[in-house]
């Protein structure tokens, strides 16, 4: 990393995650953050799409990334511009929208050479309708009519979507810093290209790929919808299209949203649930479930069949494991 120009490298690996390592250093005189993808088959790629994301969401204003101040290609290292964090407010979430607004706007206008380190989203498949089916039927609870065509209709809209916007790929708290000029997001090592209705769907459904599971109160949450929606419209000129339905069912299919990044693609999470439940950050899996079937539950006027199924489903897993409570209000101090 000399070779980069730095100076006081201090490792940090209480930041660290099982793919990368930090530093803090000075670049040049100024405090930088220096990060580093761990040697792993696919490395090379959660590189290449984190260098292409924080480029291409550059010239978004205000700020919604760290800068990128150098790169070390064949080290893998990113060198990037030090931004302090603060536990934020509790109407972080409206912040946290508007900034993810503009950072979707990104891909608005990108150019093919822009983007083309960064795949296409991809949602959920026929194996993950099998799977949620199959527990419904474990649970004995049986499908309405019309169900499966309904969830496959689904999975072909989630699947064709044409919007082009820069999607961060795990959105959590943790990964949006809160600091005093606005809100910067980090870790960009999943990112891809898609329709922002996904990623804003997290607030509704409970972060579904993060640690940190949340569930706001229902004015807080239409006021953080209403910004993105706005933040949207004054970075692109557009409005927002859809609403996020099909977004919230897309996240309910995947049992793979359920468990940490690592034991995704492994097995089926969601066959594992009437045998047992665990926790993973602040939510246990069968919260995080149960949360998500009430949101669709809630929202089901595209998807009756779902929408139906999903409420039956709520109501005998709340019978079965009456225990269970909801979702945490609020994000834990330190994320």
């Amino acid at each position: 990393m000399k070779s980069l120009g730095l100076d006081a490298v201090r490792r940090v690996p209480e930041l660290e995650g099982p793919r990368s390592r930090l530093w803090r250093a000075e670049f040049r005189g100024t405090p930088v953050m220096v990060k580093q993808l761990v040697d792993a088959p696919e490395a090379a790629d959660r590189y290449a799409r984190e260098v292409a994301s924080l480029r291409l969401a550059a010239a978004v204003g205000p700020p919604v990334v760290p800068r990128l101040l150098d790169t070390d290609p064949d080290e893998r290292v990113l060198v990037l511009e030090y931004v302090e964090h603060r536990h934020p407010g509790p109407d972080w979430r409206v912040d946290y929208a508007a900034a993810l607004a503009r950072l979707h706007a990104a891909g608005h206008t990108a150019t093919d050479a822009e983007t083309r380190a960064l795949p296409v989203w991809s949602g959920p498949a026929g194996n993950d309708i099998d799977a949620f089916l199959r527990l419904a039927a474990t649970l004995g609870v049986p499908e309405p009519p019309g169900v499966r065509a309904e969830l496959e209709d689904l999975v072909t809209r989630l699947a064709r979507t044409t919007n082009a916007a820069l999607l961060h790929g795990d959105p959590c708290p943790g990964n949006d810093l809160h600091t005093a000029d606005g809100v910067r997001f980090i870790d960009f090592e999943q990112a891809s290209l898609g329709d922002g209705l996904v990623e804003l769907a997290y607030l509704r459904s409970g972060f579904p790929t993060c640690w940190c599971s949340t569930s706001p109160a229902p004015e807080q949450l239409a006021e953080a919808e209403a910004a993105y929606r706005e933040s949207w419209r004054e970075a692109t000129g557009t409005e927002v299209r859809g609403d996020v339905t099909d977004a919230c069912a897309g996240w309910l299919l995947r049992g793979d949203a359920l468990v940490p990044r690592a034991e995704r693609g492994t097995v089926d999470h969601l066959a594992r649930v009437p045998g047992g439940d665990w926790e993973w950050g602040t939510a246990t899996a069968r919260q995080r479930l149960t949360h998500r079937l009430g949101v669709v539950a809630g929202q089901s006027g595209g998807l009756p069949a779902f929408g139906r199924l999903a409420a039956d489903l709520r109501a005998a897993m709340l019978t079965r494991w009456p225990k269970l409570t909801p979702l945490p209000a609020e994000r834990p101090r330190g994320s």
